[in-house]
């Protein structure tokens, strides 16, 4: 069994053994720590966790922070694209601004917005699981330790990351594996 399947199912047990009174919170969060190296094998493996959780009784949920990204960007109105095109058009290599406002866009909440409307859908919902994908998508606006910290009380429904990154420590985490350590999560880390 590869690492990835290995450590998938390592979750799965610690989800049905519940959160450890050790931990910072008792909310059902997860994350499935890979190296950035197995991003696509993960999203091979995606379909297969998904037909296991069903086989399992789960009623498996995916939130794409990918397609979330992109469907925020196609919303903004005609006027700021053009806007943003006119900038980029004069001054094509100065990504640093470029990725500035593009983070502005993600990062006031559209995305926590979308996140915590999924969860609060699937409150209802007894056997629900979300599983969280292609959190690359955040670099380089933001990460989502920050989103998990503005979301605290509201994760109702068992919720698993796919983690991007290296653990550095039992709480600590390092996104794609060259941001800083970042020892604010609150979650349970298997893999990494």
């Amino acid at each position: 069994m590869s690492s990835l399947k290995a450590n998938f199912q390592e979750v799965m047990d610690r989800v049905k053994a519940g959160r450890e009174f050790g931990h910072a919170s008792f909310e059902p969060i997860f994350y499935l720590v890979l190296p950035p190296s197995e991003i696509l094998e993960a999203k091979r493996q995606l379909p297969a966790f998904i037909s296991k959780l069903r086989i399992d009784g789960w009623e498996p949920q995916v939130f794409s922070v990918a397609i979330e990204i992109q469907e925020i960007f196609e919303k903004i109105p005609d006027k700021i694209r053009e806007l943003w095109l006119a900038a980029d058009a004069k001054a094509p290599l100065e990504w640093e601004r470029t990725n500035k406002t593009l983070a502005n866009a993600v990062a006031k909440g559209a995305l926590l917005s979308r996140l915590e409307s999924r969860l609060v859908e699937l409150e209802k919902k007894p056997n629900s699981i979300l599983l969280i994908t292609d959190l690359e998508a955040l670099h380089p606006y933001l990460r989502i330790g920050s989103i998990e910290s503005q979301l605290q009380g509201k994760f109702t429904a068992t919720t698993v990351f796919f983690y991007p990154g290296m653990r550095t420590g039992k709480t600590q985490l390092r996104f794609l594996g060259f941001y800083p350590e970042d020892g604010n999560y609150r979650s349970v880390h298997v893999g990494g």
